[in-house]
């Protein structure tokens, strides 16, 4: 009696394994939703949506973007953590989802529970823009500029706890400076204020200002990457004026916690492929992004890194969500 359970249960354990692996096999069988927790029209739905079109040709099945945006993408974020772990819901997301860890009292959700890295997609600088009527010209005359304190220095942001609030907070925790911080619903705004003359900066994706810096409109003074970038090679980074200053955006693709391992490999691989692709990584180049493709290992490894040090930043800044 022992003998013949034993092996009914054994021949269910290895019909259900046969049934796991043809699954992740065949996948994908069917459209794939690529979940954007952000309003249409910003930096990170653009890069997904290339994303999206170049990997259903990679796939064989069509890529579909659903922006679910609030609660600083906690909300869409929450969403494909519920979703069913087959691969078919997935979720691109920025460096906010690290910063969100400590800014948030509750997510809704556990990022290293409920989700899991499949790979960055790019690397994205801030740039510190000021408007054409503040009286330096250099980002070493507005790091003085800002520690004379002889006027006040307002920058803005897209809102409290935002990589362009948090980059800011750094900038002038580093330059010993009283800069003051105003918070709008969103870059744009933020931006036509700064070209208004309404406040004097910004720490702004460099992808979304961009045009300002081509026509004149702005003037930038300083990356918040390591080094400099590519597209605006003239521009310093900041670090080389106040030394260990370094912020620096991604935005990745996850899934939810549970999504077979095989799947998960196969949408790495053809992640990887299409930041190969040489029409993909000319628009990231132009948008001054950097195209990453690592393992989910390695980023795995970079979420844990990033999730200490902005959740630091956040501490410095201040901010608070509950």
């Amino acid at each position: 009696m022992q003998r013949s359970t034993f092996i009914k249960t054994a021949a269910a354990l290895a019909f259900a394994a046969c049934g796991f692996a043809s699954h992740a096999a065949g996948w994908p069988e069917k459209p794939i939703t690529l979940v954007v927790p952000l309003s249409p029209g910003g930096s990170t739905d653009t890069t997904a949506r290339m994303l999206a079109e170049k990997l259903s040709g990679v796939l064989g099945q069509r890529v579909v973007i659903d922006n679910k945006a609030g609660a600083g993408g906690n909300i869409g974020s929450a969403f494909v953590a519920r979703a069913p772990a087959d691969g078919y819901t997935l979720l691109m997301h920025t460096s906010t989802i690290a910063t969100n860890v400590t800014l948030y009292a509750d997510m809704g959700f556990d990022l290293n529970k409920d989700l899991i890295p499949v790979s960055q997609v790019a690397l994205i600088p801030n740039v510190l823009m000021v408007n054409n009527d503040v009286p330096a010209k250099t980002l070493k005359e507005f790091v003085d500029y800002v520690k004379a304190r002889k006027a006040p220095v307002n920058f803005g942001s897209a809102g409290n706890g935002t990589s362009q609030h948090l980059s800011g907070a750094l900038f002038n925790n580093l330059a010993g400076g009283e800069m003051v911080h105003v918070p709008y619903k969103g870059g744009a705004p933020a931006n036509a204020d700064l070209l208004a003359g309404q406040i004097q900066a910004v720490f702004s994706p460099l992808v979304e200002v961009l045009p300002y810096i081509d026509t004149g409109k702005l003037r930038p003074l300083g990356i918040t990457t390591a080094r400099r970038s590519p597209r605006v090679p003239n521009v310093p980074a900041i670090g080389e004026v106040l030394p260990g200053y370094e912020v620096v955006l991604w935005n990745g693709v996850f899934a939810p916690t549970g999504t077979p391992a095989d799947v998960v490999t196969k949408l790495n691989a053809a992640i990887r492929k299409v930041l190969q692709d040489p029409a993909v990584r000319k628009t990231l180049a132009d948008q001054g992004s950097t195209p990453v493709g690592n393992s989910p290992a390695e980023f795995k490894k970079v979420l844990a890194s990033e999730i200490e040090k902005w959740g630091k930043l956040v501490k410095l800044s201040g901010a608070k969500v509950d």
